[in-house]
């Protein structure tokens, strides 16, 4: 029985950075999913890893993620990658989370990196009271760069689990990658990899047993 539903932040109740990445690497000329390349290369202990983890500065991260894209051909600053991170925020999935709610212990788990304002690491004034809102609805926000853990880290999920009261198999938790899933799924949880707004509200309501039409 479903107790409580994880929610990731970016590219489940925002939309993907990841669209911001395709632009930006179109705009400067980069190969596709050069970003991705960079942030995958070393996935533990690369300049992203260590931010998200609060392990680096923001001018550490910035010196070490240009090292690292200049490495694999490109050379970007770090600086340049934390403002394509805020995605904008789905109001449907919102009204989806509202509703879950009202029966269910509603929590986010987001990687996240110290800039910006707050857990959506958004820089714009009013985007910041949109992701406010959003948050507000949370029983709890778990934030990497607050407590030296990050997805897919296996102990992430024990922590929120712990967090929230929770056995594993009690909980459903949505998440745009796929990596950050598996660790969650072995540990007992229900699984749901958000490929898009459509298809995880459909999902979601089958698990909950809700409707978010």
């Amino acid at each position: 029985m479903i107790k409580a539903v994880l929610w990731d932040f970016g590219g489940v109740l925002t939309t993907s950075p990841f669209d911001s990445f395709a632009r930006f690497e179109k705009e400067r000329g980069l190969p596709e999913n050069f970003v991705r390349q960079i942030n995958s290369t070393n996935p533990d202990t690369n300049a992203w890893a260590k931010f998200e983890r609060s392990d680096v500065t923001m001018d550490e991260f910035d010196k070490l993620f240009e090292q690292e894209s200049e490495a694999l051909g490109h050379s970007i600053a770090g600086i340049e990658i934390i403002k394509l991170l805020a995605g904008n925020v789905r109001p449907r999935m919102v009204q989806a989370l509202k509703a879950c709610r009202e029966k269910f212990n509603c929590t986010c788990l987001t990687n996240n990196v110290a800039a910006g304002k707050g857990p959506g690491m958004t820089r714009d004034a009013m985007a910041q009271a949109e992701v406010r809102e959003v948050m507000a609805l949370f029983n709890q926000v778990i934030e990497s760069s607050k407590i030296g853990l990050r997805k897919p880290d296996p102990r992430i999920y024990e922590f929120a689990c712990s967090e929230m009261g929770v056995a594993a198999e009690e909980v459903v938790y949505l998440d745009d990658l796929g990596i950050n899933l598996k660790p969650a799924s072995v540990l007992g949880m229900k699984t749901i990899k958000v490929v898009s707004e459509d298809q995880a509200l459909k999902d979601l309501a089958e698990v909950v047993g809700l409707s978010f039409d």
